[in-house]
């Protein structure tokens, strides 16, 4: 019964989402009784295409992320070498802690302007709590489970593929949930460096003071969070 209430949240937020990108010139209406507005917003491009960029922009970015972080967690437990695993862990931290925006900026002289910047800042920043989690996951199975493998003959890549990826799954998907909220909104920054997605009306909005341009990609940003964050949740349980 949770599951179904858990499924019919994440259906409702897609249907907000869904309305706000088609119906936003209804919903705009009822906004502007709010905002004092002279109805000088100006749309160049549609709420959908931005849409469709931003989603785009967030799947290529975890989608690195991911094949990194796992990569690097799975030779990390393959090795079982301490050392190596807190140097793994040392550079993914400081990756983390580069302000995205930095990223961004150093990254344009040798990438250009566009969704290339982006799309490197994003995917570094996502591969630590995946990295994390997949470490986590692979070390809080039991010795009990491991000692029982290897009475049964199976190798150490068979254990990995058979019984510990499986059994550590719950903890990736949580990694793979905690970077892909991070990239929704984060991707929004991208706009100032020429990238597509919600970003480009937010900061639009800004510059030309309109509060409903603003408003208009800011809520989409909030639902589709919201969206990947309860999915992948479900998904972990």
């Amino acid at each position: 019964m949770k599951q179904l209430i858990k499924h019919r949240v994440s259906i409702l937020y897609a249907l907000f989402f869904l309305v706000w990108i088609f119906q936003f010139d209804w919903i705009k209406e009822n906004i502007l009784f709010f905002i004092d507005d002279q109805s000088r917003l100006v749309q160049r491009i549609s709420l959908l295409e931005l849409a469709v960029q931003h989603i785009q922009i967030v799947v290529l970015a975890s989608s690195i992320s991911i094949v990194i972080a796992l990569v690097l967690a799975l030779s990390v437990h393959l090795s079982q070498s301490k050392e190596y695993r807190d140097l793994i862990l040392q550079f993914s931290t400081i990756g983390e802690t580069l302000p995205t925006a930095a990223i961004i900026a150093l990254s344009v002289p040798i990438m250009g302007y566009g969704n290339g910047p982006l799309l490197l800042a994003l995917s570094i920043y996502g591969i630590l709590p995946i990295l994390r989690n997949t470490l986590e996951g692979l070390s809080s199975i039991p010795r009990s489970i491991n000692e029982a493998a290897l009475g049964l003959g199976l190798t150490a890549m068979e254990r990995l593929i058979k019984i510990e990826l499986p059994l550590a799954l719950p903890n990736i998907l949580t990694g793979i949930r905690i970077a892909t909220i991070i990239n929704v909104s984060a991707a929004t920054i991208g706009a100032t460096v020429g990238a597509g997605g919600f970003g480009v009306m937010i900061v639009s909005g800004i510059r030309t003071y309109e509060p409903l341009l603003v408003i208009q990609a800011s809520v989409p940003v909030i639902l589709l969070a919201l969206w990947f964050d309860r999915v992948l949740r479900v998904s972990a349980h």
